[in-house]
């Protein structure tokens, strides 16, 4: 045994590799091994931290040391026309650990110093003819795992060699046993010496031990391969690991928190009937009247109360998801920076109510600027009574002023009032955060699609008379023809549910109708609002109330409170259908089916891989503390305990993948012709339309690689046809994923390499572009509550209301006291603060950190035209916003457009295009 003082300095130094172990060591069975005294000595410990891998790079090889006592006298010697190989495995180590995890970290390093080691084995792409299956290598250890036991570093490099026949053929894969006591996070291995050169084996994933899963990790090459190329060595390896993924044979229990299992269910974890009836909620998916994708399966038991509803696991307790999809440490780290100033800024709020109650409503305006400028230290009498009262509030505030103080929003830093302008909130509906809901009027008036049986006559209350003086002398039938006329509709969205969200406490709402003229400078200004309520008996007439443009400062407003109420819908639909609908909840199935059915080898895979990040724990997580039962969503937006089954209603009259492409919603929506003579084969009737004009061109780009991608795999219909784990991919998607849908005559065929091309380029908008121009807006744009309320506490009075004479005695106050109180507003701003926040380990759009993603040179030149186009259209945007003529994005006080710019810093930049829904 070495001393300590010949182990010092000596895990950077190159050196020959360790035999294989002993038969009696590769069994697979855990080890359990006493820990000695040698080799405890300190060691000094180098000042800074290295990101770069650890060990001494070769020309070929990285040479990894092993230790005196462990080393033969040279690298293990071919047999006859034989092979020498070496693998270079590279791990990634946690940045930070409590003593606890460092405790076991330093026995798995001695454990594995007596030969409870990490074993690998080589499995080639052929056959062994004597025995049926692949051919495979004796396992072989890793070198130095004890002797770099104590290096910090972020990633470390460890080897282990091979000899092989010569007749043995490539590596196809590569299989890791960790008879270690924990789990460890494997990047990549790289093996090298065969003739056929390099076999990199991307994995990005944790390895768990053996007394967690006694079965041997598979890890395949970067080759790309359909099922029917699949080489006879990997066949049955590749079947295995699917079977494993979608847990055929597993325990149908509980999942673990280190489980690799995909499964699907409803949802119904939304609620906690256990608590009382006001806590339960119905479950999403499953039922005609309520439809709804399906989510990861947990397994967890069901409530006591109802049967068919799964007991919940409250936050910060973890939920699960199939571990490689847990967030690494910088973003964990990013949301728990999140998670100390949603504390923060909530309990103060609360602090300052109990003590004060009459401040939980904002006084003026000012109180909203000092959430900016001052944080939440209102007034000074305020904080010596709260001081007095609760001395360690002060300590509190003195250790966290710059989180108790909130980000000035963009919305406000160029022009503080810009929010109050018609022009603005018109702008809004084309380059603000929720712009997809903008459609051409065809006809007038506007019609209800809704029962004219239950919810009265169809005709919008908006009639020729409320507009004709703000067309520009226009009459309405030539405004129509020149397509000048333009509608937010949620009538039939909201009014449904209109009786139920008014009858809850601080709960108001219309269901509005926002009419907008296209004026001859290609800006929109509102002509029109209605406010409509149910009928509320039967016989009686639908509450419609219309409003125009101020005349005075009364109707100013009125006219004021009636947007108001528009952006509550807005911002409703927005979060519920546009976003966490459309991009979180449809994509789910798509996810999930994806790993059940497609293998790691499968190009489509490797294809969809960067587009599937972080998308399930982000999903699990909503179910957490979003979606659920008096969750951020109810607590925050104007429908209440009522979010998600709008979000239902909206899945089962609304949601269709066929229109969820970009030119296909523009044109559904009136806002787009098709015209094969411009750029994009579309010709835009509002021509300075930034949130299309710009996802245009990620359209673009992002059409033309998949359109290359998939020519070079499929070069026929038979092709795809024929793709066994193609067609399980997309066929389980619709038919168990989607399953309330699954009969909707509408679904995509996948019958071409043209359908297979547009069906991954609608998948992989939504995920990055689509879902990047709808989230990091929201803190920029609504973090100032005034400009865009997500929730509204009074209805619109009229005169002769008692509520009159106090607006028109208090405008100010009467029109903050519509909107979230105190508290309401800096949960919301909390949590849209987290939701708009880019973590620092975000992969852009066109970016793929790991290169050797795939081993097909076509591929990775594609990938890199890929990555050049969307630079250029990065690029184009800039000049857009530099071109005064377009002003919906450059003018005074006016935002430039930037979230579909595709790059970005960490942190609030209302800018950047994540490869996938992140957050």
């Amino acid at each position: 045994m070495a001393s300590a003082m010949e182990l010092v300095g000596r895990s950077f130094l190159p050196g020959p590799a360790a035999a294989a172990p002993g038969p009696e060591r590769r069994r697979g069975g855990p080890c359990f091994a006493v820990v000695g005294r040698e080799g405890s000595a300190h060691k000094r410990k180098p000042s800074l931290r290295s990101t770069a891998p650890v060990g001494a790079l070769a020309e070929r090889v990285v040479v990894t040391p092993a230790p005196p006592e462990r080393a033969g006298t040279a690298p293990p010697e071919p047999h006859p026309q034989g092979v020498a190989a070496r693998a270079v495995v590279t791990v990634r180590r946690r940045r930070k650990e409590d003593a606890k995890s460092r405790v076991a970290e330093q026995l798995d390093a001695y454990a594995d110093r007596v030969g409870c080691s990490v074993l690998l084995e080589l499995i080639s792409t052929e056959t062994d003819p004597r025995k049926g299956g692949p051919k495979k290598s004796r396992q072989s250890a890793l070198v130095g795992w004890f002797e770099k036991k104590d290096v910090k570093a972020e990633r470390v490099v460890y080897t282990a060699d091979f000899t092989v026949d010569g007749s043995f053929g490539e590596p196809g894969a590569v299989t890791v046993l960790n008879r270690h006591q924990r789990e460890f996070f494997i990047e990549s291995i790289v093996v090298e010496g065969f003739p056929s050169g390099p076999a990199h084996f991307t994995c990005n994933s944790w390895v768990q031990p053996t007394r967690v899963d006694r079965t041997p990790r598979v890890f395949f090459t970067n080759k790309p391969y359909l099922p029917a190329e699949t080489p006879p060595g990997l066949q049955e390896l590749r079947r295995q690991e699917l079977s494993d993924l979608r847990g055929e044979g597993a325990d149908t229990g509980e999942r673990r928190i280190t489980d690799r299992v995909w499964e699907y269910d409803v949802y119904n974890d939304l609620g906690n009937p256990d608590k009382g009836a006001e806590f339960a909620r119905p479950i999403l998916g499953g039922e005609q009247q309520l439809p709804y994708p399906r989510r990861m399966r947990t397994g967890r038991p069901k409530t006591f109360t109802d049967d068919r509803a799964e007991s919940r696991v409250e936050y910060p307790e973890p939920i699960y998801v199939s571990r490689d999809e847990e967030f690494e440490e910088g973003k964990n780290e990013m949301l728990s920076e999140g998670a100390l100033k949603a504390l923060l800024h909530n309990f103060m709020p609360l602090l300052v109510s109990s003590v004060s109650p009459d401040i939980r409503d904002f006084a003026g305006f000012h109180d909203v600027d000092n959430l900016f400028k001052e944080g939440l230290r209102l007034k000074q009498a305020l904080q010596d009574q709260l001081f007095q009262k609760i001395p360690f509030v002060r300590k509190i505030q003195e250790n966290s002023e710059g989180l108790l103080r909130y980000d000035t929003p963009d919305i406000i830093k160029k022009d503080k009032f810009a929010w109050l302008r018609d022009d603005e909130f018109a702008r809004q509906a084309l380059a603000g955060i929720n712009p997809v809901n903008i459609e051409r009027l065809q006809a007038f008036p506007p019609m209800s699609k809704l029962d004219p049986a239950v919810y009265g006559p169809p005709e919008s209350a908006i009639t020729e008379e409320h507009i004709i003086g703000q067309l520009d002398g226009m009459s309405v039938q030539q405004a129509l023809q020149d397509n000048r006329l333009y509608l937010l509709d949620y009538h039939d969205i909201f009014l449904p549910f209109l009786d139920r969200i008014n009858a809850q406490d601080g709960r108001k709402a219309y269901g509005t109708r926002t009419l907008f003229f296209l004026t001859a400078a290609g800006t929109l200004k509102p002509i029109a609002i209605e406010l409509c309520l149910p009928p509320m008996t039967d016989g009686c007439a639908r509450a419609k109330r219309v409003f125009t443009p101020p005349a005075d400062a009364t109707s100013n407003w009125l006219w004021q409170l009636a947007k108001a109420h528009v952006c509550s819908n807005d911002a409703g639909v927005h979060q519920l259908i546009n976003h966490w609908l459309r991009t979180h909840a449809c994509m789910e199935p798509f996810i999930i089916a994806a790993h059940r059915q497609l293998s790691a080898m499968h190009p489509i895979f490797k294809l969809l891989k960067p587009h599937m990040r972080y998308t399930l724990k982000i999903n699990a997580l909503a179910r957490q503390i979003l979606i659920n039962g008096d969750g951020v969503i109810e607590s925050g937006f104007t429908p209440g305990r009522y979010c998600m089954e709008m979000s239902s209603f909206a899945y089962r009259e609304l949601w269709r993948l066929d229109q969820e492409g970009l030119p296909t919603d523009l044109i559904r929506r009136g806002m787009a012709v098709e015209d094969p003579t411009q750029p994009h084969g579309l010709r835009l009737l509002i021509e300075d339309y930034p949130y299309a004009t710009d996802g245009l061109l990620l359209w673009d780009a992002i059409t033309r690689w998949c359109d290359a991608y998939v020519a070079m795999y499929y070069p026929s219909d038979e092709s795809v046809q024929g793709d066994t784990e193609l067609q399980s991919w997309y066929r389980e998607a619709v038919q168990t994923g989607h399953a309330d849908k699954r009969d909707a005559p509408w679904w995509p065929r996948l019958s071409t390499p043209d359908d297979l091309a547009s069906l991954l380029t609608t998948l992989l908008w939504l995920t990055s572009a689509h879902h990047a121009a709808l989230n990091f807006g929201q803190y920029p744009l609504g973090g100032y509550i005034p400009n865009r309320p997500p929730l509204m506490r009074r209805l619109v009075p009229a005169e002769g209301d008692p509520e009159y004479a106090h607006l028109v005695a208090d405008p100010h106050r009467f029109f903050l006291a519509a909107l979230p109180s105190l508290t309401q507003t800096t949960t919301f701003m909390t949590v849209i603060d987290t939701l708009s926040t880019h973590s620092a380990d975000e992969q852009y759009l066109g970016e793929r950190p790991d290169e050797a993603w795939t081993a097909d040179p076509a591929a990775l030149a594609a990938a890199r035209e890929f990555a050049d186009e969307v630079r250029r259209a990065e690029e184009e945007m800039e000049r857009r916003n530099a071109d005064t003529g377009r002003r919906n994005r450059c003018g005074a006080g006016v935002l430039p457009y930037e979230l579909m710019a595709p790059t970005s810093g960490p942190g609030i930049t209302c800018r950047g295009v994540p490869n996938s829904v992140t957050i």
